[in-house]
C-alpha cells in the first residue's frame, strides 16, 4: 500500500516551484517589450537615418569644396586652446591611431578576446575595426579631399593622403565603441567595467579633437567620420547579436545571448 508523501518533502517541492517562478519573473524584464525600450529604439532608428543622411550630404559637398567656412572657424577655435599638457595629450591620442602602433594594439586586443574565450566577440571586433577602415579608404579615394594647409591653420606635420573622412576617428569610434559595448554587455558590473567604458568613450571623443588641434583634418572630416563610424558600429552590434546564438555557441566565455539587462551583472 502506497504511503503518504511526508510534509517536509511537500514543502521542499513547493519551495522549488516558487524559486522557478521567481527566476522566471526576474528574467521577464530582460525580454519584455516596454514603452521605454520602444521609445529608445525609435530614437536610435531616427539617429541612424539622420547619420546616414548627414554623411551623404557631407560626402556630396566635400568632393568639390576644399573646406567650409565653419571648418576654418572651428579649427582656429580648437587650436586656440592651451593648457598644461594639453598639446602633449593631443599628440599622444593621435599617435595611438597611426600605424604600425594602431594595428599592433588592435591586434593584441582582438587576440586577447580570443584567448580568454570570447571568440565570436573577437571575430566581430575584427569586423568593426577592419571593415570601417577598408570602407573608409574607399570613401577617401572617391572624395579625394586635400588636408588643411599651413597657410590656413597650424599643422603639426603635413600628411599626403586624403582627408575625408578622418581615419583615426573611424577606427576609434567603430572599434573602441564596440569594445565599450562588450564591456557593458559581457562583463559583470564592477569598477573595472565602468573604467573600461569611460576610457573607450574618452578616447573616441579626444581623437576627434586631436585631429583638428594638430591641423591634420578639417572639422567636417571629423564630423563625417563620426557619422559614418557610428552607423558601422550599429551594423557591427546588430550582426554580433544576430550571430551570437549561431556561431561559437560553445565558446568558453559568455556563450549566452548578449543583453544589457541585470542578469549579466553580479548577483
Amino acid at each position: 500500500m502506497a504511503t503518504d508523501t511526508p510534509i517536509s518533502e511537500l514543502k521542499e517541492q513547493a519551495k522549488r516551484e516558487e524559486n522557478k517562478i521567481e527566476k522566471t519573473d526576474a528574467r521577464a524584464p530582460a525580454t519584455a517589450t516596454s514603452p521605454v525600450r520602444q521609445y529608445r529604439a525609435y530614437l536610435f532608428q531616427i539617429y541612424i537615418i539622420a547619420a546616414i543622411v548627414g554623411f551623404s550630404v557631407l560626402f556630396f559637398f566635400v568632393r568639390t569644396t576644399p573646406y567650409f567656412g565653419f571648418d576654418l572657424t572651428l579649427s582656429r577655435a580648437v587650436q586656440s586652446v592651451h593648457g598644461l599638457g594639453w598639446e602633449q595629450l593631443m599628440i599622444f591620442v593621435s599617435g595611438l591611431g597611426f600605424n604600425p602602433l594602431s594595428m599592433l594594439l588592435t591586434g593584441l586586443i582582438i587576440a586577447f578576446l580570443f584567448i580568454v574565450g570570447l571568440r565570436w566577440e573577437a571575430v566581430m571586433a575584427t569586423f568593426a575595426a577592419g571593415g570601417v577602415t577598408l570602407t573608409g579608404m574607399v570613401v577617401k579615394d572617391i572624395v579625394q579631399r586635400a588636408r588643411p594647409t599651413p597657410d590656413l591653420v597650424n599643422v603639426l606635420s603635413p600628411l599626403t593622403d586624403y582627408s575625408f573622412p578622418s581615419g583615426h576617428v573611424l577606427h576609434f569610434t567603430a572599434f573602441l565603441g564596440f569594445l565599450a559595448f562588450l564591456f557593458f554587455t559581457v562583463t559583470p558590473r564592477s569598477w573595472a567595467r565602468t573604467l573600461g567604458i569611460l576610457v573607450c568613450l574618452a578616447l573616441i571623443l579626444l581623437v576627434g579633437i586631436s585631429r583638428i588641434y594638430l591641423g591634420q583634418h578639417w572639422p567636417s572630416d571629423v564630423f563625417g567620420a563620426y557619422l559614418y563610424a557610428s552607423v558601422w558600429l550599429a551594423l557591427s552590434i546588430y550582426l554580433y547579436r544576430w550571430g551570437k546564438t549561431r556561431f561559437f555557441v560553445t565558446q568558453p566565455a559568455a556563450p549566452e545571448r548578449p543583453s544589457a539587462s541585470s542578469h549579466l551583472e553580479k548577483k
